[in-house]
């Protein structure tokens, strides 16, 4: 987990960190295509070489499909200004950016590395994956569409890089290493993002939306926010995997909207402390705390906690049931379940969860439902 007065900063707000799962996670363990038709494949990097770029290589190839990004929003004291980034996905037009860059926008106007300018319009957005996706009516010959490449394949330490618009300063390149893998990063709506790329290339204000690249000139991830106390990077910068793009970015763009499966519980990590009380071997797995009526949870009998008992002078909630895998795959922490449900998940679909109920194995089986609101 962040430390308390850890900051997650997007693009020039900055939210304290609350990872959630349905309603709430408690007890948290400390860490926290180019072409106009939208199938998987055509969407996976059309970059044949399997050799590493330079910078410069990627900067000369990459330059013409990133964007600046200036929007006017409706605010109680009038409008306000703001830049962010973003970067181009297909010949139609479409641009992807996050969507607390245009969120409660007035007006978005799209500016090019050559200084022209076009007029935007929102086409959907995603709040729970921080995805908006813009579109503008240009000669496709304008339009230089970045390649996506898979999210999945990334190792920590692998070298990758950054173009955008931090401080409004256009056409900006930084570089890096991947940090780490698999982190939570909180929205501001209640719900947090899994699987999410950590990487120390410089993010700031003004970067929200640009691509994260590999060295050979894929987009790996949508840059989107910043740990920071202050306001300024400190080494640590967080962007949405890519392999989310490929799954949320279509569905925006036909339907203006993604419903994100749901289970519909609270729920916290198997501490050491909670094992020695729940009499378990390890300490993985995740302690369903309560179940959400009406929820997919509650309607296949999924049990919250219903007892309290002390341990080392704390109290602990207990007795909910236990999640130990989800459709044959280990659950070690309430990360590996956010991850699953977002990797391999769709509304409609069913999630088998083998669970510990009264010290004995059970699986329960639930059909997956929109997240409420989404």
């Amino acid at each position: 987990m962040f430390r308390n007065n850890s900051k997650i900063l997007l693009g020039g707000v900055v939210f304290s960190v609350v990872l959630m799962l349905g309603l709430s996670v408690a007890f948290l363990s400390p860490v926290l295509a180019q072409d106009n038709s939208y199938s998987s494949e055509n969407l996976q990097s059309n970059v044949e070489s399997s050799s590493d770029l330079s910078l410069v290589e990627i900067f000369e190839r990459s330059e013409f499909g990133v964007v600046s990004i200036a929007v006017t929003k409706t605010s109680p004291h009038g409008d306000a200004s703001g830049v962010g980034s973003g970067f181009i996905f297909d010949k139609e037009g479409h641009i992807i950016t996050n969507n607390h860059v245009v969120r409660d926008s007035k007006k978005i106007d799209v500016t090019f590395t050559d200084g022209t300018s076009y007029r935007a319009k929102v086409v959907g957005t995603d709040p729970y994956a921080d995805i908006a996706v813009l579109k503008i009516d240009v000669n496709s010959e304008k339009l230089y569409p970045l390649p996506i490449g898979d999210s999945s394949n990334l190792k920590v330490g692998e070298q990758i890089t950054a173009i955008g618009n931090p401080f409004g300063l256009s056409g900006s390149m930084t570089s890096g290493i991947v940090s780490q893998l698999g982190r939570l990063l909180p929205t501001g709506v209640g719900f947090s993002i899994p699987d999410v790329i950590q990487t120390d290339t410089a993010i700031n204000p003004g970067n929200s939306g640009g691509p994260l690249l590999n060295m050979k000139g894929e987009v790996v991830g949508v840059n989107t926010a910043i740990y920071s106390s202050d306001g300024s990077f400190s080494g640590v910068g967080f962007s949405i995997p890519s392999n989310v793009i490929l799954k949320i970015v279509p569905v925006l763009i036909t339907d203006g909207e993604f419903h994100h499966p749901w289970v519909g519980i609270s729920s916290a990590n198997i501490t050491p402390d909670l094992a020695e009380l729940l009499n378990l071997e390890d300490a993985k797995g995740v302690l369903v705390m309560t179940v959400v009526k009406d929820s997919p949870a509650n309607k296949a009998g999924l049990r919250g906690s219903s007892e309290t008992a002390v341990y080392d002078e704390i109290e602990y909630t207990i007795g909910g049931d236990i999640i130990l895998s989800i459709d044959g795959k280990e659950v070690r922490k309430i990360d590996d379940l956010l991850t699953h449900l977002q990797r391999e998940k769709n509304v409609g679909d069913t999630l088998d969860l083998g669970i510990i109920r009264d010290g004995k194995a059970i699986n329960v089986v639930l059909t997956l439902e929109p997240r409420p609101g989404s």
